[in-house]
Protein backbone atom coordinates (compact mmCIF):
# COMPACT_ATOMS: atom_id res chain seq x y z
CA UNK A 1 0.00 0.00 0.00
CA UNK A 2 1.57 2.75 -1.33
CA UNK A 3 1.20 6.76 0.26
CA UNK A 4 -2.46 8.48 -0.34
CA UNK A 5 -0.48 10.56 -3.15
CA UNK A 6 -1.71 8.10 -5.62
CA UNK A 7 -5.24 8.24 -4.62
CA UNK A 8 -5.25 12.34 -5.20
CA UNK A 9 -3.90 11.72 -8.34
CA UNK A 10 -6.43 9.41 -9.15
CA UNK A 11 -8.97 12.08 -7.57
CA UNK A 12 -7.53 14.86 -10.07
CA UNK A 13 -8.20 12.65 -12.98
CA UNK A 14 -11.69 12.23 -12.53
CA UNK A 15 -11.62 16.06 -11.63
CA UNK A 16 -10.18 16.77 -15.02
CA UNK A 17 -13.51 15.23 -16.66
CA UNK A 18 -15.56 18.01 -15.33
CA UNK A 19 -17.36 20.04 -18.10
CA UNK A 20 -17.62 24.11 -18.22
CA UNK A 21 -20.22 24.69 -16.01
CA UNK A 22 -20.19 21.13 -13.79
CA UNK A 23 -18.95 21.21 -10.21
CA UNK A 24 -17.33 17.41 -9.70
CA UNK A 25 -15.92 16.00 -6.50
CA UNK A 26 -14.40 12.53 -6.25
CA UNK A 27 -13.62 10.96 -2.82
CA UNK A 28 -11.18 8.20 -3.32
CA UNK A 29 -10.50 5.73 -0.73
CA UNK A 30 -8.78 2.53 0.08
CA UNK A 31 -8.44 0.61 3.67
CA UNK A 32 -8.01 -2.99 4.93
CA UNK A 33 -10.02 -4.35 7.55
CA UNK A 34 -9.14 -7.35 9.68
CA UNK A 35 -10.99 -9.08 12.51
CA UNK A 36 -10.06 -12.08 14.32
CA UNK A 37 -12.57 -13.97 16.83
CA UNK A 38 -11.49 -16.64 19.04
CA UNK A 39 -13.53 -19.52 21.47
CA UNK A 40 -12.13 -21.97 23.54
CA UNK A 41 -8.38 -21.81 22.73
CA UNK A 42 -9.60 -21.60 18.81
CA UNK A 43 -9.59 -19.59 16.27
CA UNK A 44 -13.38 -19.07 15.47
CA UNK A 45 -13.29 -16.44 12.70
CA UNK A 46 -10.63 -14.62 10.73
CA UNK A 47 -11.00 -11.70 7.95
CA UNK A 48 -8.83 -9.20 6.49
CA UNK A 49 -10.85 -7.59 3.44
CA UNK A 50 -9.43 -5.08 0.96
CA UNK A 51 -11.54 -2.26 -0.18
CA UNK A 52 -11.29 0.60 -2.15
CA UNK A 53 -13.25 2.68 -4.45
CA UNK A 54 -14.37 6.23 -5.78
CA UNK A 55 -17.45 7.93 -5.39
CA UNK A 56 -18.41 11.32 -7.47
CA UNK A 57 -20.61 13.84 -7.53
CA UNK A 58 -21.34 16.24 -10.19
CA UNK A 59 -23.64 19.23 -9.57
CA UNK A 60 -24.97 21.38 -12.21
CA UNK A 61 -27.43 24.74 -11.71
CA UNK A 62 -28.34 23.31 -8.41
CA UNK A 63 -29.28 19.70 -9.22
CA UNK A 64 -27.10 16.71 -7.67
CA UNK A 65 -25.82 13.81 -9.62
CA UNK A 66 -24.09 10.84 -7.94
CA UNK A 67 -22.38 7.66 -8.74
CA UNK A 68 -19.51 5.35 -7.65
CA UNK A 69 -16.88 2.45 -8.65
CA UNK A 70 -15.84 -0.14 -6.83
CA UNK A 71 -12.40 0.31 -8.78
CA UNK A 72 -9.13 2.67 -9.87
CA UNK A 73 -9.83 1.74 -13.67
CA UNK A 74 -9.68 4.71 -15.78
CA UNK A 75 -12.37 3.09 -18.15
CA UNK A 76 -14.49 2.58 -15.39
CA UNK A 77 -14.03 6.04 -13.29
CA UNK A 78 -15.02 7.52 -16.93
CA UNK A 79 -18.62 5.82 -16.69
CA UNK A 80 -19.09 6.65 -13.12
CA UNK A 81 -18.75 10.68 -13.73
CA UNK A 82 -20.54 10.06 -17.22
CA UNK A 83 -23.92 8.11 -14.94
CA UNK A 84 -23.39 10.87 -12.55
CA UNK A 85 -23.89 13.16 -15.00
CA UNK A 86 -27.03 11.63 -16.45
CA UNK A 87 -28.34 11.66 -12.44
CA UNK A 88 -28.10 15.32 -12.18
CA UNK A 89 -29.97 16.23 -14.91
CA UNK A 90 -33.03 14.10 -13.73
CA UNK A 91 -31.88 15.32 -9.27
CA UNK A 92 -34.25 17.72 -7.79
CA UNK A 93 -33.23 21.70 -8.32
CA UNK A 94 -31.90 23.02 -4.49
CA UNK A 95 -30.77 26.47 -4.68
CA UNK A 96 -28.24 25.62 -1.79
CA UNK A 97 -26.98 22.67 -3.74
CA UNK A 98 -22.90 23.11 -4.33
CA UNK A 99 -20.04 21.87 -3.05
CA UNK A 100 -17.48 22.94 -0.12
CA UNK A 101 -15.18 25.72 -1.08
CA UNK A 102 -11.47 26.28 0.77
CA UNK A 103 -12.42 28.21 3.80
CA UNK A 104 -9.11 28.74 4.41
CA UNK A 105 -9.06 26.98 7.95
CA UNK A 106 -5.38 25.12 8.49
CA UNK A 107 -5.66 21.22 8.33
CA UNK A 108 -4.29 19.90 11.76
CA UNK A 109 -1.27 17.95 12.00
CA UNK A 110 -2.61 15.10 13.68
CA UNK A 111 -0.52 11.32 13.88
CA UNK A 112 -2.85 8.96 13.47
CA UNK A 113 -1.23 6.32 11.72
CA UNK A 114 0.98 3.72 12.45
CA UNK A 115 2.78 1.44 10.45
CA UNK A 116 2.38 -0.66 12.98
CA UNK A 117 -1.16 -2.02 12.40
CA UNK A 118 0.63 -3.46 8.33
CA UNK A 119 3.68 -5.23 9.83
CA UNK A 120 2.18 -6.68 12.99
CA UNK A 121 1.97 -10.86 11.73
CA UNK A 122 -1.46 -11.67 11.68
CA UNK A 123 -0.41 -14.78 14.07
CA UNK A 124 0.46 -12.36 17.13
CA UNK A 125 -3.00 -10.48 16.32
CA UNK A 126 -4.10 -13.85 16.68
CA UNK A 127 -2.45 -14.63 19.74
CA UNK A 128 -3.88 -11.27 21.14
CA UNK A 129 -7.22 -12.42 21.31
CA UNK A 130 -5.97 -15.95 22.08
CA UNK A 131 -4.52 -14.06 25.46
CA UNK A 132 -7.66 -12.04 25.91
CA UNK A 133 -9.93 -15.09 26.11
CA UNK A 134 -7.07 -16.28 28.47
CA UNK A 135 -6.77 -13.75 30.99
CA UNK A 136 -10.72 -13.38 31.29
CA UNK A 137 -10.85 -16.73 32.65
CA UNK A 138 -8.13 -16.82 35.12
CA UNK A 139 -9.50 -13.21 36.42
CA UNK A 140 -12.00 -14.76 38.81
CA UNK A 141 -13.17 -18.13 39.73
CA UNK A 142 -16.45 -17.17 38.83
CA UNK A 143 -16.18 -16.63 35.05
CA UNK A 144 -18.06 -19.44 33.41
CA UNK A 145 -17.80 -18.37 29.55
CA UNK A 146 -16.79 -16.14 27.56
CA UNK A 147 -19.28 -14.71 24.56
CA UNK A 148 -17.13 -13.30 22.03
CA UNK A 149 -12.92 -12.29 22.18
CA UNK A 150 -11.94 -10.44 19.52
CA UNK A 151 -9.03 -8.55 17.79
CA UNK A 152 -10.20 -5.88 15.30
CA UNK A 153 -7.90 -3.47 13.31
CA UNK A 154 -8.18 -0.61 10.29
CA UNK A 155 -6.08 1.02 8.01
CA UNK A 156 -7.64 3.78 6.15
CA UNK A 157 -6.40 5.83 3.49
CA UNK A 158 -8.56 8.80 1.50
CA UNK A 159 -8.11 11.86 -0.69
CA UNK A 160 -10.81 14.22 -1.58
CA UNK A 161 -9.98 16.43 -5.07
CA UNK A 162 -13.13 19.05 -6.68
CA UNK A 163 -13.58 21.53 -9.11
CA UNK A 164 -14.09 24.30 -6.47
CA UNK A 165 -10.11 23.75 -5.16
CA UNK A 166 -10.29 21.32 -2.34
CA UNK A 167 -7.53 18.79 -2.56
CA UNK A 168 -6.83 16.85 0.81
CA UNK A 169 -6.10 13.45 1.43
CA UNK A 170 -5.28 11.59 4.70
CA UNK A 171 -4.59 8.17 6.61
CA UNK A 172 -5.08 6.75 10.12
CA UNK A 173 -5.14 3.13 11.57
CA UNK A 174 -7.23 2.25 14.65
CA UNK A 175 -7.06 -1.24 16.76
CA UNK A 176 -8.71 -2.98 19.41
CA UNK A 177 -9.31 -5.39 21.43
CA UNK A 178 -12.58 -6.34 23.27
CA UNK A 179 -15.02 -9.02 24.91
CA UNK A 180 -17.39 -10.37 26.74
CA UNK A 181 -17.25 -12.38 29.89
CA UNK A 182 -20.04 -14.48 31.80
CA UNK A 183 -20.02 -14.88 35.34
CA UNK A 184 -21.95 -17.68 37.36
CA UNK A 185 -23.00 -18.04 40.64
CA UNK A 186 -25.78 -20.35 42.35
CA UNK A 187 -27.02 -20.42 39.08
CA UNK A 188 -27.25 -17.39 38.10
CA UNK A 189 -25.49 -15.71 35.05
CA UNK A 190 -24.15 -11.94 34.14
CA UNK A 191 -22.46 -10.67 31.51
CA UNK A 192 -19.74 -7.86 31.36
CA UNK A 193 -17.78 -6.19 28.51
CA UNK A 194 -13.91 -5.12 28.62
CA UNK A 195 -11.66 -3.32 25.50
CA UNK A 196 -8.95 -1.56 24.83
CA UNK A 197 -8.35 1.01 22.43
CA UNK A 198 -5.29 2.55 20.18
CA UNK A 199 -3.58 2.97 17.33
CA UNK A 200 -2.07 -0.28 16.54
CA UNK A 201 -1.36 -3.70 18.44
CA UNK A 202 1.18 -2.12 20.50
CA UNK A 203 -1.05 0.26 22.14
CA UNK A 204 -3.67 -2.16 23.44
CA UNK A 205 -3.80 -3.69 26.84
CA UNK A 206 -4.89 -7.14 27.15
CA UNK A 207 -4.68 -7.38 31.10
CA UNK A 208 -7.22 -4.19 31.43
CA UNK A 209 -9.86 -5.50 29.18
CA UNK A 210 -9.64 -8.91 31.05
CA UNK A 211 -10.21 -7.38 34.41
CA UNK A 212 -12.48 -4.61 33.28
CA UNK A 213 -15.09 -7.29 31.50
CA UNK A 214 -14.51 -9.95 34.61
CA UNK A 215 -15.29 -7.19 36.91
CA UNK A 216 -18.29 -5.99 35.07
CA UNK A 217 -19.67 -9.40 35.07
CA UNK A 218 -18.98 -10.44 38.77
CA UNK A 219 -20.31 -7.50 40.62
CA UNK A 220 -23.52 -7.72 39.23
CA UNK A 221 -23.89 -11.59 40.70
CA UNK A 222 -27.04 -11.67 42.62
CA UNK A 223 -28.09 -8.31 41.29
CA UNK A 224 -31.80 -7.59 42.36
CA UNK A 225 -34.76 -5.82 40.62
CA UNK A 226 -35.13 -2.23 42.98
CA UNK A 227 -38.07 -0.01 43.91
CA UNK A 228 -39.13 2.50 41.93
CA UNK A 229 -38.16 5.79 43.32
CA UNK A 230 -36.42 9.45 42.54
CA UNK A 231 -32.82 9.52 43.01
CA UNK A 232 -29.08 10.36 42.03
CA UNK A 233 -27.68 8.35 39.49
CA UNK A 234 -23.76 8.24 38.40
CA UNK A 235 -23.74 7.37 35.01
CA UNK A 236 -20.62 5.02 34.06
CA UNK A 237 -18.75 6.46 31.33
CA UNK A 238 -19.62 3.73 28.89
CA UNK A 239 -23.34 4.89 29.30
CA UNK A 240 -22.53 8.55 29.77
CA UNK A 241 -20.74 8.20 26.02
CA UNK A 242 -23.86 6.56 24.36
CA UNK A 243 -26.14 9.04 25.82
CA UNK A 244 -23.42 11.66 23.99
CA UNK A 245 -24.06 9.96 20.84
CA UNK A 246 -27.26 10.43 20.70
CA UNK A 247 -26.99 14.40 22.18
CA UNK A 248 -24.34 14.67 19.29
CA UNK A 249 -26.87 13.59 16.93
CA UNK A 250 -29.57 16.63 17.76
CA UNK A 251 -26.92 19.04 17.92
CA UNK A 252 -26.40 19.04 13.59
CA UNK A 253 -27.76 21.50 11.41
CA UNK A 254 -29.00 18.17 9.27
CA UNK A 255 -31.62 17.11 12.52
CA UNK A 256 -32.46 20.70 12.98
CA UNK A 257 -33.52 21.23 9.16
CA UNK A 258 -35.39 18.34 9.34
CA UNK A 259 -37.16 18.99 12.64
CA UNK A 260 -35.05 16.19 14.45
CA UNK A 261 -33.72 18.26 17.05
CA UNK A 262 -34.78 19.82 20.36
CA UNK A 263 -32.51 22.32 20.04
CA UNK A 264 -34.10 24.10 17.21
CA UNK A 265 -33.99 27.81 17.67
CA UNK A 266 -32.14 27.60 21.17
CA UNK A 267 -28.95 29.02 20.59
CA UNK A 268 -27.86 31.22 22.93
CA UNK A 269 -30.08 29.35 25.61
CA UNK A 270 -29.13 27.91 28.73
CA UNK A 271 -29.86 24.25 28.38
CA UNK A 272 -27.64 22.80 30.45
CA UNK A 273 -25.80 22.47 33.67
CA UNK A 274 -23.30 25.50 33.52
CA UNK A 275 -20.70 22.15 34.74
CA UNK A 276 -21.50 21.04 31.10
CA UNK A 277 -18.94 22.15 28.46
CA UNK A 278 -19.57 19.70 25.17
CA UNK A 279 -16.93 19.72 22.44
CA UNK A 280 -16.48 17.64 18.86
CA UNK A 281 -13.01 17.78 17.72
CA UNK A 282 -11.81 14.88 15.81
CA UNK A 283 -8.62 16.93 15.71
CA UNK A 284 -7.65 15.09 19.20
CA UNK A 285 -5.46 12.17 18.34
CA UNK A 286 -6.85 10.54 21.42
CA UNK A 287 -9.94 10.12 20.03
CA UNK A 288 -10.53 6.73 18.38
CA UNK A 289 -12.14 8.73 15.03
CA UNK A 290 -9.52 10.95 15.03
CA UNK A 291 -9.59 12.50 11.85
CA UNK A 292 -7.77 15.47 9.89
CA UNK A 293 -10.14 16.20 6.75
CA UNK A 294 -13.77 15.95 6.76
CA UNK A 295 -16.32 14.43 4.09
CA UNK A 296 -15.58 17.05 2.17
CA UNK A 297 -12.39 17.53 2.22
CA UNK A 298 -12.78 20.61 4.60
CA UNK A 299 -10.02 20.74 7.51
CA UNK A 300 -11.75 19.15 10.59
CA UNK A 301 -11.37 21.64 13.89
CA UNK A 302 -12.46 21.64 17.54
CA UNK A 303 -16.34 22.87 17.79
CA UNK A 304 -17.45 23.87 21.62
CA UNK A 305 -21.47 23.08 21.42
CA UNK A 306 -22.12 23.55 24.68
CA UNK A 307 -20.21 25.99 26.72
CA UNK A 308 -21.01 26.29 30.83
CA UNK A 309 -24.09 24.98 30.02
CA UNK A 310 -25.33 27.61 27.22
CA UNK A 311 -25.85 26.39 23.61
CA UNK A 312 -23.55 27.99 21.46
CA UNK A 313 -23.72 26.15 17.59
CA UNK A 314 -24.84 23.60 15.47
CA UNK A 315 -22.43 21.34 13.33
CA UNK A 316 -22.48 21.70 9.72
CA UNK A 317 -21.69 20.18 6.30
CA UNK A 318 -21.21 22.87 3.42
CA UNK A 319 -24.99 22.48 2.72
CA UNK A 320 -26.44 22.93 6.12
CA UNK A 321 -24.56 25.45 6.41
CA UNK A 322 -26.15 27.66 3.55
CA UNK A 323 -29.33 26.55 4.31
CA UNK A 324 -28.90 27.65 7.22
CA UNK A 325 -26.99 31.30 6.42
CA UNK A 326 -23.39 30.29 7.98
CA UNK A 327 -20.37 28.44 7.63
CA UNK A 328 -19.32 24.99 7.38
CA UNK A 329 -17.84 23.33 10.64
CA UNK A 330 -15.64 21.09 8.89
CA UNK A 331 -18.82 18.04 9.89
CA UNK A 332 -19.35 16.55 6.93
CA UNK A 333 -19.30 12.67 7.42
CA UNK A 334 -19.63 9.51 4.99
CA UNK A 335 -20.53 5.93 5.73
CA UNK A 336 -18.39 5.37 2.78
CA UNK A 337 -17.34 6.29 -0.58
CA UNK A 338 -20.61 5.15 -1.92
CA UNK A 339 -22.79 7.91 0.24
CA UNK A 340 -22.52 11.29 -0.56
CA UNK A 341 -21.64 13.51 2.39
CA UNK A 342 -24.38 13.92 5.69
CA UNK A 343 -23.43 16.22 8.31
CA UNK A 344 -22.86 15.03 12.45
CA UNK A 345 -20.31 15.30 15.37
CA UNK A 346 -17.25 13.03 14.59
CA UNK A 347 -15.61 12.95 18.39
CA UNK A 348 -17.47 14.10 21.35
CA UNK A 349 -16.69 14.37 24.90
CA UNK A 350 -17.90 16.99 27.82
CA UNK A 351 -15.09 19.04 29.11
CA UNK A 352 -13.95 16.39 31.98
CA UNK A 353 -14.57 17.90 35.68
CA UNK A 354 -12.24 17.02 38.47
CA UNK A 355 -12.92 14.53 40.98
CA UNK A 356 -12.42 10.49 40.09
CA UNK A 357 -15.45 8.57 39.97
CA UNK A 358 -14.97 7.03 43.66
CA UNK A 359 -14.68 10.95 44.52
CA UNK A 360 -17.60 11.40 43.58
CA UNK A 361 -19.51 8.58 44.74
CA UNK A 362 -17.99 9.59 48.18
CA UNK A 363 -19.41 13.33 47.53
CA UNK A 364 -23.03 12.02 46.62
CA UNK A 365 -23.46 9.17 49.48
CA UNK A 366 -26.49 7.34 47.89
CA UNK A 367 -27.32 6.36 44.58
CA UNK A 368 -27.14 4.30 41.95
CA UNK A 369 -24.07 3.49 39.71
CA UNK A 370 -25.53 3.58 36.21
CA UNK A 371 -23.00 0.24 34.58
CA UNK A 372 -24.93 -0.30 31.87
CA UNK A 373 -28.28 0.63 29.47
CA UNK A 374 -30.00 -1.09 26.87
CA UNK A 375 -32.31 0.21 23.77
CA UNK A 376 -30.73 3.51 24.13
CA UNK A 377 -30.91 4.90 20.93
CA UNK A 378 -34.20 3.57 20.12
CA UNK A 379 -35.70 4.45 23.63
CA UNK A 380 -34.91 8.42 22.97
CA UNK A 381 -37.07 10.81 20.96
CA UNK A 382 -35.02 13.45 19.47
CA UNK A 383 -37.88 15.55 18.81
CA UNK A 384 -39.23 16.15 22.33
CA UNK A 385 -36.03 14.74 24.40
CA UNK A 386 -38.03 11.60 26.01
CA UNK A 387 -36.22 8.82 26.60
CA UNK A 388 -37.14 5.23 28.24
CA UNK A 389 -34.30 2.94 28.69
CA UNK A 390 -33.60 -0.54 30.98
CA UNK A 391 -30.61 -0.20 33.01
CA UNK A 392 -28.31 -2.47 35.47
CA UNK A 393 -25.95 -1.48 37.91
CA UNK A 394 -24.67 -1.10 41.57
CA UNK A 395 -26.73 0.56 44.52
CA UNK A 396 -24.02 3.37 46.41
CA UNK A 397 -24.78 3.83 50.31
CA UNK A 398 -21.84 5.95 52.35
CA UNK A 399 -20.24 6.59 49.57
CA UNK A 400 -19.47 2.53 48.65
CA UNK A 401 -20.13 -0.08 46.06
CA UNK A 402 -23.12 -2.09 47.81
CA UNK A 403 -25.60 -4.14 46.04
CA UNK A 404 -26.05 -5.01 42.27
CA UNK A 405 -29.92 -4.07 40.87
CA UNK A 406 -30.87 -4.58 37.03
CA UNK A 407 -33.99 -5.08 35.62
CA UNK A 408 -35.23 -1.07 35.88
CA UNK A 409 -35.88 1.60 33.87
CA UNK A 410 -34.61 5.05 33.60
CA UNK A 411 -36.86 7.59 32.31
CA UNK A 412 -36.29 11.47 31.65
CA UNK A 413 -36.07 13.96 29.33
CA UNK A 414 -32.32 14.71 27.51
CA UNK A 415 -33.21 18.71 28.75
CA UNK A 416 -34.32 17.80 32.09
CA UNK A 417 -30.77 15.50 32.42
CA UNK A 418 -28.96 18.06 31.22
CA UNK A 419 -29.95 20.34 33.71
CA UNK A 420 -29.68 18.03 36.03
CA UNK A 421 -26.02 17.13 36.28
CA UNK A 422 -24.33 17.93 39.16
CA UNK A 423 -21.25 17.31 38.76
CA UNK A 424 -18.22 15.51 35.49
CA UNK A 425 -15.69 13.06 36.87
CA UNK A 426 -11.96 13.35 35.82
CA UNK A 427 -12.06 9.74 34.08
CA UNK A 428 -12.14 10.29 30.82
CA UNK A 429 -12.30 7.33 28.38
CA UNK A 430 -12.05 7.39 24.87
CA UNK A 431 -14.31 4.50 23.40
CA UNK A 432 -14.66 2.30 20.00
CA UNK A 433 -16.87 4.91 18.93
CA UNK A 434 -17.70 8.38 18.47
CA UNK A 435 -17.70 9.54 21.36
CA UNK A 436 -15.71 9.57 24.69
CA UNK A 437 -16.85 8.49 28.08
CA UNK A 438 -16.96 10.28 32.03
CA UNK A 439 -18.49 9.70 35.03
CA UNK A 440 -21.62 11.95 34.98
CA UNK A 441 -23.73 12.75 38.53
CA UNK A 442 -27.16 13.39 37.81
CA UNK A 443 -29.79 14.35 40.07
CA UNK A 444 -33.41 13.83 41.11
CA UNK A 445 -33.82 10.63 38.01
CA UNK A 446 -36.94 8.50 38.22
CA UNK A 447 -36.47 4.79 38.27
CA UNK A 448 -38.96 1.95 38.11
CA UNK A 449 -38.43 -1.25 39.13
CA UNK A 450 -41.10 -3.11 41.28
Amino acid sequence: MTEPDDLLAIGDRVVGLARPGEQVEAIVVRGVDTEIKVYGGEVESLSSAQSQGVGIRVIVDGRQGFSYAGTFDEQVLAEAIAEARDNAAFGTYDEYQALAEPDGVPTADIDVFREGVRTFPTSEKVELALELERAVRAADPRISGIESAEYVDSISEGAIVSTTGIRNAGRETSAYVATYAMAEERGETQTGFGFSVGREPADLDVTKAAAEAADRATRLLGAAKPATERLTVVLDPWVTAQFLGVLGYTLSGESVLKGRSLFADRIGDEVAAACITLIDDPTNPEAFTATDVDGEGLACRRNVLIEGGVLRMFVHNAYTARRMGTTSTGSAVRGSYKMTPGVGTQAVTLQPGTRSQAELLAAVGEGILIQDVAGLHSGVNPVSGDFSTGAEGLRFRGGELADPVREFTIASTLQRMLLDVVDVGNDLQWLPMSAAGVSLVIRDVTISGT
